[in-house]
């Protein structure tokens, strides 16, 4: 299984401790507002904001934090200036990466993702070394045991969906970003659950990384994903899933 996807699984299931939830919710905050400084404080004529506050809930967040973080954004309430900045490099194996920030110091940013970067066996690049390996798509996870494979299957073809694929847990459903809100619609109509729905950038081809590489790649996502000035990290590796599962355990 490519490696982005995998820890995507993992990471969610880390997330349930204090200190991830809190990671989770700091991250949410800094969306939302950013969401609703670019494209307004109204979720039904702001997409990006409505696609934040449906994440936000999802993770439990209360109402009132993303009150306050749309306010933020609006200027409504006072708070820090961030920016949004996608910093890109190649970590171990050769395998590119992509680090999307919210920060309001880019200066302490660069300098601490390059020290994390070269602790790791990576290095970071200028824009556009790798971000053309990536393209942005939808991808909505729906819990295996809420409704049968033919039947989601039949939804999502008819909706415009580009491909499912089962885990153990939940199927996971990937859409072009025209598709993505349309499909959506489509799961809500005939009442089938969603665990999540989100836009991320997917890999247009991966890297297959084992051994020591291995572990270090896993090293250098974890620590680059704990930092709090990162939103998101993505990258192209993959890694066989017997060894993945034990690396992770491991880290």
């Amino acid at each position: 299984m490519a490696g982005h996807s995998k820890w995507a699984q993992i990471k969610r299931k880390k997330a349930v401790n204090d200190k991830r939830r809190g990671q989770l919710f700091t991250r949410l905050i800094k969306e939302i507002s950013i969401a609703a400084r670019e494209g307004g404080g109204d979720p039904e004529a702001n997409p990006r904001l409505r696609l934040a506050i449906q994440t936000a809930k999802d993770a439990n967040m209360p109402q009132e934090n993303i009150n306050r973080a749309i306010k933020r954004g609006t200027g409504e309430l006072p708070g820090m200036q961030f920016e949004e900045i996608v910093y890109e490099g190649y970590g171990p194996g050769g395998i590119a990466i992509l680090m999307e920030s919210v920060t309001d110091n880019r200066n302490r940013t660069v300098a601490e993702l390059r020290h994390l970067m070269s602790k790791h066996n990576g290095r970071l690049e200028k824009a556009g070394s790798v971000a053309w390996m990536f393209t942005k798509r939808g991808a909505i996870r729906v819990p295996t045991d809420a409704v049968e494979e033919d039947d989601l299957l039949h939804v999502i073809i008819e909706s415009g969906a580009d491909d499912m694929q089962p885990t153990d847990d939940y199927y996971e459903i990937t859409t072009g970003l025209e598709q993505f809100e349309k499909v959506k619609q489509a799961l809500a109509e005939k009442e089938i659950p969603v665990d999540s729905a989100e836009l991320r950038m997917e890999p247009n081809s991966n890297i297959r990384v084992d051994g020591k590489e291995a572990e270090q790649v896993l090293k250098l996502i974890e620590a680059l994903d704990e930092h709090d000035d990162v939103q998101n990290v993505y990258a192209n590796f993959e890694i066989d899933d017997a060894v993945f599962e034990k690396l992770a355990q491991e880290n």
